[in-house]
């Protein structure tokens, strides 16, 4: 590996980390009881471009709602189990590239499928939680992504030498 690409590395991992400890502290402090979708969320939605981070962290907020809505509706119809899953999945998915959160539909697809087998007797309550959580967690890194990078590195443009 080479320098460049350790640097680039090195800096994602920071900042994933980063929001990842910030994500779950806050959490733990809101005394939300499952820190760990914050967290979650706060890696996956951190690019090493700051723009970036904060250019998807609105489609992906969009795409947790989709998924959490689109789990608890199928949660009170269908019995969790893997055909739910794959089912709901799908539509998470789906519906996010319908209303224009391509970049989220990953998104979509996890929180959806966690409603749907883990939701217990409460779906739309359990789905407004992993909400909460996902929501904090894309927040955390949407703020770290104001922070300056700690060495800049040019990025290279193959069609200009």
């Amino acid at each position: 590996m080479d320098l460049q690409a350790f640097w680039k590395a090195s800096q994602l991992a920071v900042r994933a980390g980063v929001g990842a400890g910030l994500s779950a502290a806050a959490a733990q402090q809101f005394d939300l009881k499952y820190p760990i979708y914050a967290f979650l969320a706060a890696v996956i939605v951190t690019d090493l471009s700051p723009s970036r981070t904060r250019q998807l962290g609105l489609l992906r907020l969009i795409a947790t709602v989709v998924g959490a809505g689109i789990g608890a509706m199928l949660s009170m119809v269908l019995p969790a189990g893997p055909w739910s899953l794959g089912l709901g999945v799908l539509l998470a998915m789906q519906v996010s590239h319908l209303v224009k959160a391509q970049e989220g539909a990953k998104v979509a697809g996890y929180i959806c499928g966690i409603v749907l087998l883990e939701h217990g007797a409460h779906p739309w309550s359990y789905a407004f939680f992993r909400l909460i959580e996902t929501a904090l967690g894309i927040a955390v890194a949407t703020s770290i992504s104001f922070v300056p990078k700690l060495i800049r590195i040019e990025e290279h443009d193959p069609r200009n030498p």
